[in-house]
């Protein structure tokens, strides 16, 4: 496919277009006019106070003024708070101030010092202070004045108190009303003195419910099939199949990917590809399956923890970590990996509990009964995991925790090659056995032998010759020889090492003198660089004074890796051996000090990926501590594991020498089941059926090693195998942990709900979180749900249910639905399906004379919503017979603008490519998202950057948005292939009839098909006066033998304007 700008030429014919009809009073009546939006924003709800001689509410009319003018300094936060005041409760606001006065008198207003500061004139006492730059109007001042003589009643903030089903209010129409729904809705409108609107007409209810439900309109042939449907039934049975399509997930999920932050790369500087899209298929399909809600929130809060849990149900949790992570070098680990604990803290609070959490990280919250301590509590949920700050800049290694996304047959055969490992560690274990019952017999013999004979010994006792060898021959002594003294900042490197897997086993001797004690030192490693994930293979450090020897695929959470017990001994030369016997487990690594062995201790034991040696390096690492005025010599490579006796041997050779004597003495004396003492295992490790048995064992965990690394992997959550502490850090700094302020996962938010005994991980807070107490969860959900059939929530903050958020006009009806959500098993396709068959959401979207409900908040008319930018191109490619439906799988690359990668960032891993074919046409949700260059055509349209859970986008309406829809190359490919739909009928009035329809869902009115009739009169005539301009607005060559003749060429070029003009317009970009 050939993209081509469309001709300069076009653009004021464009714009002459949609000029050509006056946009009309009604909304039903739907223009060629670029889209619109109401001049009042979604969220400003009209007044609903009463007048001041009515009972005032706290709730609707006190709280939000003392909420945003007072709770900044006599609030909830106590760091903050001014002159001991709290004003957000009555406990506080009634406090004697001394002087027999208070802040508040209830039925006193004229003796509440709160009125006397509120109505002073004096800059040094009046409330607030005009620093704050806050003021209250002369009807706030009334209206608090008024509330004290009523006696000041305070009540909790509606949010805060778990909801509960209420009985519908009477109504003055019943017959309007299909559900409980419509009831609270009339009787809202009734108390306004307004009638409910009309219903939508059959198309418009079609396309509407059908955009809600699937993010798709009707084909032109099911709005036909619709409208021509007399049954009662009709439209019940359109939504139940609706509901029951794969686009119903898709469509769902296209919304949560903005709350889980989702994107196919890590953000950052970097910003490189992370694999996450198997997520996003889980997603989908929990949406299409009905997975209940409250299993919804488990499942992706702790999918992991759940008993048996399947491998869907892990790969949920992938949801804690969709954050961004960065791998630039200078990085501090811990600072990170705070940063990556609060963005889930974040997500948790903004995406399940509607509230702003992040306000409390650095102090208490200002308005919301959420403490530091709280906040801190709820990131120890989520820091339980072994994870780094950074994922890896060298090695291309998934951070851990991962899971391998192991197909059923891949399963079927790791188990059978387990169970083959699980058999050769037994024969192997079996062959040690006997090995040591023959090792004495055969010693004996041959000593006795030997003896008589006076010749010397057949049977040698020797160490092993190492594979490689390097002296480190420097310029200062050590015992064996010269040795190197190191700076730090430089050392060896060697790339002749031997390859390694770690199903092989690996031994390393060296001499090491460590002049001071280190908090950290590189000894060795076989890797390129030092970000805490980079390392792979195996490395010797020093790690706060202790000796570390570790087998590594990505540090921390993939790794065997022991440490010394003991600190390294300082200011003397000491001889290690290392050994590692291809086990990937800790046990299988052993630590000796001048031929002992050292005690020792697991600091890791989860290796699960492949650890090659890049290289060898000794005593320093880029971009990590080098063994600074330490020195090394005599470094040998054994790919075996070295006995004790070898270590003993290597560090003083002629030990074993010894031997033999002892033996001879020993005669008969010694047991016949095995040798004595270091023996046994030197023995076991020559033993000729040993090494057959050992190989047999190195070659099954080779091949089902095999198998598992070539199975994709994704980042998931799991319990690390240790308590880590935790603490409330001052200011929110990583580097400022209060010790006085311990916190653990036993509580989540006290003040809105206890925990109880729930467990304290995160299984636990998913239980608090669905709690029906819960006054949050379920409420969340259903304004969530009702702001994807609405276009706006009945709580128009969807990101905070906190007194600094919007109250809701219909609370009473957000409660009831919470509570039946719950009651019906969290069925999110039922509520769906009780909302789309409301007659509130059947109604006509047109404006009426005499309705004040320009945000519609009082639910007065149906909703009227600009599509999303997902919908906008779904809709083009659907409408021109372009979109490929597949669900799920890899992300795709559409076309854009090229070089938006390239300028995007340091360390752009590759240019961006547009697919071809089927994956050029794929629905918008599963294309590639780069967090520092997302698809530009979809931030014009509001979309955001994932970097951060998003419960909401910000509508705008700019100039941008219709060029976009006129120049971009994939909507003009939609334009031409629409055109060439409609080329099929004869008469130009039917041609532009069916591109209308197409993109609309309706006909077009008699003036609006007049203005597009007269619009592709103008184009033909245009066009075929410019040959040339015809074919680039097609893509085609001209020199081209296959073009179509110049009548039909310009024809069809002035179709495709004609279809684009429709595109931009407000009919096709509207729902209503």
């Amino acid at each position: 496919m050939r993209h081509t700008a469309l001709p300069f030429l076009a653009i004021p014919l464009l714009f002459a277009a949609i000029s050509l009809v006056p946009r009309p009073d009604s909304a039903a009546s739907v223009p060629l006019a670029p889209a619109t939006t109401d001049p009042t924003p979604a969220s400003a709800n009209p007044n609903p106070f009463p007048a001041p001689a009515d009972r005032i509410s706290f709730n609707k009319q006190i709280r939000p003024i003392l909420s945003d003018r007072c709770f900044r300094c006599h609030g909830p936060d106590s760091a903050a708070r001014k002159a001991d005041l709290r004003l957000d409760s009555i406990d506080g606001a009634t406090t004697d101030l001394g002087g027999g006065y208070g802040a508040l008198l209830p039925g006193d207003p004229d003796g509440s010092e709160l009125v006397a500061r509120i109505i002073s004139n004096d800059p040094d006492e009046v409330m607030p202070p005009p620093e704050s730059k806050l003021s209250l109007s002369p009807s706030e001042r009334e209206l608090l004045r008024e509330w004290i003589r009523q006696g000041a009643k305070y009540e909790p903030h509606w949010a805060f108190v778990a909801p509960k089903a209420i009985t519908p209010p009477a109504v003055s129409n019943e017959s309007w009303c299909r559900d409980s729904i419509d009831r609270f809705v009339l009787a809202a409108l009734d108390s306004k003195g307004w009638a409910p609107s009309k219903d939508a007409d059959k198309a418009t209810l079609l396309r509407r419910a059908s955009l809600v439900l699937t993010g798709l309109p009707p084909t032109p042939d099911e709005t036909s099939a619709f409208i021509a449907d007399a049954s009662a039934d009709a439209y019940e049975a359109r939504v139940d199949a609706m509901l029951a399509s794969p686009r119903f997930g898709e469509r769902l999920a296209a919304d949560w990917l903005d709350a889980a932050r989702f994107a196919d790369t890590f953000g950052y500087q970097s910003d490189w590809e992370c694999r996450v899209w198997p997520w996003r298929d889980w997603l989908i399909n929990a949406f299409n399956s009905n997975l209940p809600y409250d299993r919804f929130i488990t499942e992706q809060l702790a999918g992991d923890l759940l008993p048996g849990a399947t491998q869907q149900q892990k790969l949920a949790t992938t949801f804690n970590r969709l954050h961004r992570q960065t791998n630039e070098g200078g990085s501090i680990d811990e600072e990170f990996r705070q940063e990556y604990v609060a963005d889930r803290v974040r997500t948790f609070g903004t995406a399940f509990l509607g509230l702003t959490l992040e306000c409390s990280r650095c102090h208490d919250h200002k308005y919301d009964p959420i403490t530091q301590e709280d906040y801190y509590s709820l990131g120890s949920f989520f820091s339980a995991i072994d994870e780094a700050g950074t994922y890896p800049y060298a090695t291309g290694a998934t951070p851990r925790p991962a899971m391998r996304l192991s197909t059923p047959e891949q399963s079927a055969l790791l188990a059978e090659l387990r169970a083959k490992v699980t058999d050769a560690e037994t024969a192997l274990a079996n062959a040690e056995a006997d090995a040591q019952k023959r090792a004495l017999r055969e010693v004996l013999a041959a000593y006795h032998n030997e003896r008589q004979q006076l010749q010397e010994p057949v049977f040698k006792l020797a160490a092993p010759e190492p594979a490689k060898r390097w002296p480190l021959e420097g310029s200062i002594d050590s015992p064996a020889g010269k040795a190197t003294l190191f700076d730090g900042d430089v050392g060896a490197t060697f790339n002749d090492a031997p390859d390694f897997r770690r199903c092989d086993p690996i031994s390393l001797s060296l001499w090491i003198k460590c002049p001071d004690e280190k908090s950290r030192a590189v000894i060795l490693h076989t890797s390129y660089f030092t970000l805490e994930t980079d390392p792979q293979g195996y490395q010797l450090l020093i790690r706060d004074g202790r000796l570390c020897w570790e087998i590594v695929h990505m540090w921390p959470g993939s790794a065997a890796a022991i440490q010394s017990t003991e600190k390294f001994p300082i200011g003397r030369w000491v001889h290690v051996v290392a050994t590692y016997d291809g086990s990937s487990r800790a046990a299988g690594l052993k630590l000796y000090f001048d031929g002992q062995p050292a005690a020792i201790q697991s600091t890791r034991d989860h290796l699960d990926g492949p650890t090659p040696r890049r290289t060898l390096q000794i005593a320093f690492r880029d971009r990590d501590v080098g063994f600074k005025n330490g020195s090394l010599a005599d470094l040998q490579l054994f790919t075996s594991e070295l006995s004790p006796l070898d270590a003993l041997e290597i560090s003083k050779p002629g030990t074993i020498k010894q031997y033999p004597e002892s033996m001879l003495r020993l005669g008969t004396g010694v047991p016949a089941d095995r040798p004595p003492g270091e023996l046994a295992p030197w023995f076991i490790a020559r033993d000729p059926a040993c090494n057959a048995a050992r190989e047999s064992l190195r070659a099954a965990r080779r091949a089902e090693q095999d198998l598992l690394e070539s199975i994709p992997e994704i980042m998931v959550m799991e319990p690390a195998p240790f308590e880590r502490q935790n603490f409330v850090l001052s200011r929110g700094r990583y580097d400022s942990p209060d010790h006085a302020r311990p916190v653990r996962a036993d509580r989540a938010i006290k003040d809105i709900m206890e925990f109880g005994d729930r467990p304290h991980n995160r299984l636990g807070l998913a239980s608090w979180t669905t709690d029906p107490a819960n006054p949050l969860a379920a409420r969340v959900a259903v304004n969530r749900l009702w702001s994807l059939c609405f276009g706006a929530g009945l709580v128009p903050t969807l990101e905070n249910f906190g007194l600094q958020g919007e109250s809701p006009v219909h609370q009473e009806m957000l409660d009831s639905l919470a509570a039946d959500l719950v009651a019906s098993g969290w069925n999110v396709k039922s509520l769906l399906r009780r909302i789309v068959f409301s007659s509130t959401f059947r109604q006509s979207s047109d404006h009426r004379e005499g309705i004040d409900d320009r945000a519609n908040a009082f639910l007065s008319r149906g909703p009227s919503v600009r599509l999303s930018a997902e919908m906008l191109r779904d809709q083009a490619l659907l409408a021109s017979g372009l979109l490929v439906e597949k669900v799920g799988g890899p992300s795709v690359k559409p076309w854009q603008p090229p070089g938006i990668w390239e300028d995007a960032g340091a360390n752009v891993q590759s240019a961006y490519t547009p697919d071809t074919g089927d994956n050029a046409h794929r629905r918008s949700m599963y294309t590639f998202r780069k967090r520092t260059a997302p698809p530009p055509n979809m931030l014009v349209f509001d979309a955001g950057s994932r970097e951060e859970c998003l419960a909401r986008r910000q509508p705008t309406t700019t100039p941008l948005q219709p060029l976009v829809i006129w120049n971009d190359p994939v909507f003009f490919e939609c334009a031409r292939a629409a055109a060439a739909l409609a080329h099929r009928e004869a008469a130009p009035a039917a041609q532009c009839a069916v591109l209308f329809e197409r993109f609309t869902g309706r006909e077009p009115r008699a003036d609006e098909l007049a203005a597009l009739v007269d619009l592709l009169g103008e184009q033909v005539t245009a066009y075929t006066n410019d040959p040339a301009g015809a074919a680039a607005v097609l893509g085609l060559n001209l020199d081209s033998a296959d073009k179509p003749d110049p009548k039909a060429q310009a024809h069809l070029a002035a179709l495709s304007i004609v279809a684009s003009t429709i595109m931009a317009s407000d009919a096709s970009v509207m729902m209503r």
